[in-house]
């Protein structure tokens, strides 16, 4: 990428993060004042989202923009509202299990386990949002541990004791509370007790094994094995290395279709099993695909950029428009109309997998991709006025699928992919 539009998006994605923060005192949305004792960073800068999301913060870490000390406290923030020893059975039905992780955090340091709510009492969760809560942020609290790691280059953080237990084993005891199969080291769910296994499907009803949290606990599996060794504890490094590896040599034979001509990955093995184009996205990213399958999805990615049936605007739709569940859904069941948020409407959050997907084998596809994504940033950015709102969190081919403008996700993570090279 040309210097100019790297500056470009990093000027951007600093002025984002500046207006997502809420400082000591500060309310927004009418939402109760920050009293954690530091900023916080929620998930967009207008009056959207009036708390600080474990995911979307973790996910906005590798751009490199967030300060080791925000890092650290946000860190802090997380371990502090984790769930105890014990599950907590809701009156709504939900049920927490022992030292699960937050949904999100409100600006009073109450945690909130389940999307759709910012009720941090007893009618928070259970159906539609999912009786346990999603599984994708015990991953991302790893990942933000990792990420303090590198940023302050001092492991001394993982001996920390919160509530009376060490960082790092608050960090193993959430890797372990979702549910995940002991033969593929998949992630699962099932109806009875159902999570949502990433947030940016929160609406969408998955069962069986799920692709994208699958990806997390990868990634999140060979993070603690660096954290396990950081602090000390090398006698914990192979364990997680095996799980790392349990779920390498598994991942296609689970997610891949019953057509081997299809280079995509399925979102689940049971209800919502449509072709997943961001975890197949992130799974090409990961590198965690073989030589000829990672070939298939490549082929796949850069067919459909080129018939338009999953990007628009450089924006990225979760299922391919030709593989729709039916004439009036994406998924078999989403809780959003058709076309709109997660259920068929373009995100800019998985643009930078998008492009880093195509550059190598079609970089003519891959700098259509990102001309198109810039000029949408360009032509919508926030800081011309309060007419204009780029980064959005998702759009349609309408203005009426659009919602959620300054996002923080639709620029910091494409920055941190595309700042790779």
């Amino acid at each position: 990428m040309a210097p100019s539009a790297m500056d470009y998006l990093r000027d951007l994605a600093a002025a984002v993060i500046e207006a997502s923060s809420v400082h000591p005192g500060q309310s927004v949305a009418g939402a109760p004042p920050n009293t954690t004792g530091a900023t916080l960073i929620r998930p967009g800068g207008r009056n959207d989202y009036p708390a600080c999301w474990v995911r979307d913060f973790a996910m906005s870490l590798d751009c490199g923009l967030i300060p080791a000390g925000q890092i650290r406290h946000h860190l802090r923030l997380f371990a502090r509202t984790q769930n105890g020893p014990q599950e907590r059975r809701l009156n709504s039905g939900a049920v927490i299990p022992p030292f699960a992780i937050a949904d999100h955090v409100n600006f009073d340091g109450a945690p909130v386990f389940y999307p759709g709510t910012y009720s941090a009492g007893e009618d928070q969760g259970a159906e539609p949002w999912g009786v346990l809560p999603p599984a994708d942020d015990h991953y991302y609290f790893v990942h933000a541990a990792h990420s303090l790691y590198k940023a302050a280059k001092d492991p001394a953080f993982l001996a920390e004791r919160i509530e009376g237990l060490p960082m790092l084993d608050r960090l193993i005891k959430a890797f372990d509370a979702p549910a995940s199969d002991e033969t593929t080291g998949a992630v699962t769910t099932d109806p009875l007790r159902r999570a949502v296994g990433f947030g940016f499907f929160d609406s969408v009803f998955m069962t069986g094994a799920m692709l994208f949290p699958t990806l997390l606990r990868y990634q999140a599996a060979l993070e603690l094995a660096a954290l396990c060794q950081a602090a000390g504890q090398a006698n914990l490094t192979p364990g997680f290395k095996r799980i790392a590896a349990r779920i390498l040599a598994h991942l296609p034979a689970v997610f891949a279709p019953a057509d081997p001509s299809v280079g995509w990955l399925n979102a689940a093995t049971g209800v919502s099993g449509q072709p997943d184009v961001w975890g197949t996205l992130m799974a090409l990213d990961l590198k965690v695909l073989p030589h000829d399958y990672a070939r298939r999805a490549r082929t796949s990615v850069a067919r459909a950029v080129a018939d338009g049936t999953i990007e628009y605007s450089g924006a990225v739709r979760h299922v391919p428009v030709n593989r729709d569940a039916g004439p009036d859904t994406a998924w078999q069941r989403s809780l959003a109309p058709y076309n709109t948020y997660q259920n068929g409407a373009y995100w800019h959050t998985p643009t930078g997998w998008l492009v880093a997907a195509l550059r190598d084998h079609h970089p003519s596809l891959a700098q259509a991709v990102l001309h198109r994504y810039l000029d949408h940033l360009r032509t919508g950015d926030f800081r011309q006025g309060g007419n204009f709102g780029a980064p959005w969190e998702c759009l349609g081919r309408d203005a009426a699928a659009r919602q959620n403008p300054v996002y923080m996700t639709s620029v910091t993570l494409p920055l941190a992919v595309l700042s790779r090279r």
